[in-house]
This record gives C-alpha cells, sequence and structure tokens, in this order.
C-alpha cells in the first residue's frame, strides 16, 4: 500500500467518524429536547355494579396550540376495578419540552352503567363529543420523565335524566402524586353507605367507601383537613377534626364506628 492509498483510507476512516458523531449527536440532542409523559386513571368508587368508560385515545395539547397523540391503551375500562389506590396505564409517549395547557381524553360510544345487573347506555353532552378536555398548565423540561394522575370520580359523573336514561358528563381532576398527600381509613360496620368529605380552607374532597368499608380520598394539597362520615339514614354524620395531610404521605385514620 503506497502513502497515498494510506492518506485516502485514513480520509474516509476521519469521515466516517465524524458522520457517526453528527448522528450520535443529533439522536441524544433530540432525545434532550423531548419530554415523557405517562397519564394513569384512579376512580373514587361508586354506587353501582359498574361503570363502563370507552377510551379511543388521548391527546396533549400545548399553549400554542399544537396537538400530539400519544400512545393509548384504548379498550373498554370499568373505573370500579381501579379505586382506593388502585389505577392503571392509559396512554404514554414523547413530546417537546415546554408548556401543555390541555389534556384530551377521546371516548367511543360504548360507554355505560351497569345497575342491578342491567347495563344502560351513557349518552356524552354534545359540549363533550369531540372528547373530554382537561386543563392541566404543565411546564414540562427536557430530558425528564413524568407522570400525571386522573382521578375519575364515577360517583359524580354519573347523572340520571330519567326513564332509564343515564348521562356521562365527567368529574375529573388532575393529580401530581408527589405534590399532594391522602388520607385513608374505614367505617365499621361493614355494608354501611357512606360518603367521606374532607375540608381544609374551604375547598373540600370526596369519596365513598367501598364493599368492604375502605375508604382512600387522593390529591389532597398539604394542609389541615377536618374529615365528616356521613351514612345513609338513620346513622347520624361523625367529624373527625384536625388531620394533617403532608405532601407524598397517606395519613390513615383509626377505625370508625358508626
Amino acid at each position: 500500500m503506497n502513502t497515498t492509498q494510506r492518506k485516502k483510507i485514513t480520509t474516509l476512516l476521519k469521515l466516517s467518524f465524524l458522520g457517526l458523531f453528527v448522528l450520535l449527536f443529533s439522536s441524544c440532542n433530540k432525545d434532550n429536547e423531548s419530554s415523557h409523559l405517562s397519564i394513569r386513571m384512579t376512580d373514587a368508587p361508586a354506587n353501582y355494579d359498574a361503570v363502563l368508560i370507552d377510551l379511543q385515545g388521548v391527546e396533549i395539547t400545548g399553549s400554542g396550540g399544537a396537538s400530539v397523540l400519544l400512545d393509548a391503551n384504548a379498550g373498554i375500562y370499568n373505573l370500579l376495578d381501579f379505586s382506593n389506590g388502585m389505577d392503571t396505564l392509559i396512554a404514554s409517549g414523547d413530546l417537546d419540552a415546554g408548556d401543555v395547557s390541555q389534556i384530551r381524553l377521546i371516548l367511543g360510544t360504548n360507554s355505560a352503567v351497569i345497575i342491578d345487573s342491567i347495563a344502560y347506555p351513557l349518552s356524552t353532552p354534545s359540549a363533550s363529543q369531540s372528547g373530554l378536555k382537561l386543563q392541566v398548565h404543565h411546564t414540562f423540561e427536557p430530558g425528564v420523565s413524568y407522570g400525571i394522575l386522573l382521578d375519575f370520580d364515577a360517583n359524580q359523573s354519573i347523572v340520571v335524566k330519567g326513564n332509564d336514561e343515564y348521562q356521562l358528563k365527567p368529574v375529573i381532576r388532575t393529580i401530581d402524586v408527589a405534590l399532594s398527600g391522602s388520607i385513608r381509613g374505614s367505617i365499621s360496620p361493614i355494608g354501611i353507605k357512606a360518603t367521606i368529605t374532607a375540608e381544609s380552607n374551604g375547598t373540600s374532597y370526596s369519596s365513598v367507601c367501598n364493599e368492604k368499608g375502605e375508604f382512600l380520598l387522593i390529591g389532597l394539597p398539604a394542609g389541615v383537613y377536618d374529615i365528616t362520615i356521613t351514612p345513609d339514614f338513620p346513622l347520624l354524620p361523625i367529624t373527625i377534626r384536625g388531620k394533617t395531610v403532608a405532601m407524598g404521605v397517606s395519613t390513615k385514620l383509626d377505625l370508625i364506628v358508626l
């Protein structure tokens, strides 16, 4: 191999390494400019046999108006399977870092509520037929993974229209679990239906106990709460005052005997 050939090979190797470096740099730079988002769904218990939601897609909208469809786990979900601390992943994906203003849940036509083993279709108000729009106002930093928990309150989301007609008017909170706390507890005797409300500084959060008498209030800002348990008549309400909730902590109450 002569000197000229050696120079040509050396030049080709340098160009190859340079091309590989540019490719790797561009790939890393692209990764660093995006954020990863996971969206999970949970529910407060409700006094129905099942609440079935036909989820078809999840869309994220930035403050500039650009929208991104996440990879959604489409299907029909029974909300009551995800109560008292249970949740499920419904969508995830990468998106450009920056401000996010809205989450849109795209629903199909097969949502239903089951009462006494009978399924009733859940109609959707015309304002929600293009999707359930949730205002979030988050700023996502590049190269960071984020998680948002959607608290779907099935008990408040179903409106009885009469003549065995039911309408889905979703009541959903978006929760940053790391920046909130929770209150959990149980009542006795088991089998009593009761509503649990936690109130602090004029703002209240509510749920109902499940068939085991257990309840969980999630997504509570840090603060001091008064908790009221309101059972069905003729039992009287009970209020527990001055319970502290801290970020990232679940405050457990002693057994509440009605």
